[in-house]
């Protein structure tokens, strides 16, 4: 229930992914009905999105703390009074693009976050939409011998993989923590959500390396097949940002990509990312 005592309105986007959730105003606190119905809404959507938001970074930070704890971004300094807050910034000058590739966010942790937010602070006036793809759909989608063959593997990730680390150079330079030790986690090919019991494809191009217990070129080929199939167009939905607009995924069985088309303008979202668990 909303805070006026009416159900939060859930419109998806798409058949695989993606729902704008209206009726709800997280400047205020939100009773916890609301916030269970939000959650709801995440599980059986994977990404949510809500329009229209003025918040503070304190009344982010409050939000976002009713689904978990907030994490620290290893690799970039968050706001100086709300480390949680990470700055995601392209200015007009630069033409890498923050996180630009699919991937599901720092999985070269041990326990890789739940979710993550992202909030609008100032936008192009054109372009700079995010993609998001279902990767409960991507696992469903593979050929029984090829799940069966999966399901007993791990991957390998790691935050020094050369397609990913590019993106951040900029931020990292720029304000980083100074951390220089290369972040490597090992996690199940395909992992278990622990909320929904379902099964997700959880390897992503940004920093998966290889397969445990074999060697690049043996794990290259089965896994450029799977980079390409878990981005097919029927799993993914597109948003487009607007001022004040928020989006909250489930990082557990979601990936998404920025799209980088939006050169010679600033761009800028607030991020938090929430603790997860070690995947199983």
């Amino acid at each position: 229930m909303s805070a006026e005592g009416k159900s939060i309105d859930v419109l998806p986007l798409t058949g695989a992914i993606g729902a704008e959730i209206s009726g709800v105003d997280i400047s205020e606190p939100l009773p916890a009905e609301t916030i269970g119905e939000i959650r709801q809404a995440l599980l059986d959507h994977l990404v949510i999105f809500l329009r229209d938001q003025q918040i503070s970074p304190e009344q982010q930070i409050a939000f976002v703390s009713r689904f978990g704890e907030p994490d620290i971004y290893p690799f970039v300094k968050g706001l100086e009074d709300y480390p949680e807050i990470t700055p995601v910034l392209k200015l007009p000058e630069e033409t890498v693009n923050f996180g630009g590739i699919w991937h599901s966010d720092t999985v070269y942790q041990a326990q890789p976050p739940m979710g993550t937010v992202l909030y609008a602070k100032e936008l192009p006036p054109v372009g700079g939409d995010t993609l998001f793809a279902n990767q409960y759909q991507a696992y469903e989608a593979l050929s029984a011998p090829l799940r069966d063959f999966l399901d007993g593997l791990t991957a390998i990730n790691s935050a020094a993989k050369g397609s990913a680390a590019a993106t951040r150079s900029d931020r990292v330079s720029d304000a980083g923590t100074g951390r220089q030790e290369v972040l490597e986690a090992e996690h199940p090919v395909v992992r278990t959500h622990p909320e929904t019991g379902r099964k997700a494809l959880y390897v992503n191009t940004g920093h998966t390396i290889r397969f445990g217990g074999m060697t690049e070129a043996e794990s290259t080929p089965i896994l450029e097949f799977l980079y390409q199939h878990q981005i097919k167009p029927e799993f993914c939905c597109r948003f487009v940002w607007s001022p004040g607009a928020m989006a909250f995924w489930d990082n557990r069985c979601a990936q998404h990509y920025p799209i980088n088309d939006y050169h010679g303008h600033t761009r800028l979202l607030h991020r938090i990312t929430l603790k997860g668990d070690k995947p199983v």
